[in-house]
């Protein structure tokens, strides 16, 4: 992934444009990673992406529940809260 610096990215702005269209462009601030400029196409991808684990999530728990397969509320918070799931 190509990198810029804030000031880069701002003095050459159409060319980030034109370098995000071929890959991801990250850009920095004072040494460290602060943003990454995307195409539409690739934003848009992700976000089919998410929508599509969502939908199987809920498909998922819903089967969970018909199957009668239940948490207790506290683990699923605590487990949600940790970013870790089964």
């Amino acid at each position: 992934m190509d990198t810029l610096s804030a000031n880069e990215a701002k003095t050459h702005f159409g060319d980030m444009l034109l370098r995000a269209q071929r890959a991801p462009v990250q850009i920095s601030k004072n040494g460290k990673p602060v943003a990454v400029v995307i195409s539409v196409d690739e934003y848009e991808g992700l976000e089919v992406a998410k929508l599509q684990l969502l939908q199987a999530r809920a498909a998922q728990a819903k089967a969970d529940i018909t199957a009668g397969n239940l948490v207790d509320g506290d683990a699923f918070f605590d487990e949600l809260e940790s970013g870790q799931h089964d």
